[in-house]
């Protein structure tokens, strides 16, 4: 059974020329980090600090099974940040609908928030992003977007923490 799984996760994640929930830690007492705070654990921290799925796709560079992340659909204003240490990585502007099936942008926040390795597992060769600060596992960047940049990057919801925008009052 949990090889099937595994079996149709990778189908259906080679089948979306790669796209990415298990459900994600939201700490809504903190807001994103708006400056470089290099963070440094040792694993037995990280486990002790992200939930199993969090730390099977931030540290061990797991994807979560397509179309189940909790931020493929949203749509809401904010902020995303990594899940791992709270730095902003995304905003809501830069998101767009793929239908890959995981949340999609078209660029990051400036400011070297993501850091690129290129990825040659699986049989081929892709661009994996991960999170500056910490180097959390977010999931790969292609040169397939819809927008002006031609990029998509590609994450896995469990990677991410959003905070909404707080509506202004007039």
């Amino acid at each position: 059974m949990k090889q099937s799984l595994i079996l149709l996760s990778l189908i259906l994640f080679y089948s979306c020329m790669n796209g990415q929930d298990m459900k994600s830690r939201i700490i809504e007492k903190e807001k994103p980090y708006t400056a470089e705070q290099k963070v440094f654990k040792s694993e037995d921290e990280w486990k002790r600090t992200l939930t199993p799925e969090q730390y099977y796709i931030l540290r061990e560079k797991g994807t979560e099974r397509a179309f189940t992340g909790k931020y493929y659909k949203t749509n809401d204003k904010g902020v995303y940040s990594c899940a791992a240490c709270n730095a902003e990585l995304f905003t809501s502007d830069m998101k767009f609908d793929s239908d890959c099936g995981w949340p999609s942008f078209d660029r990051a926040i400036e400011g070297g928030k993501i850091k690129y390795e290129v990825d040659k597992s699986h049989g081929w060769t892709r661009t994996e992003i991960m999170c500056a600060n910490c180097g959390g596992h977010l999931g790969h960047v292609f040169d397939d977007g819809p927008t002006i940049t031609g990029k998509r990057y590609c994450v896995n919801s469990v990677s991410l923490n959003f905070y909404r925008e707080e509506k202004q009052k007039k």
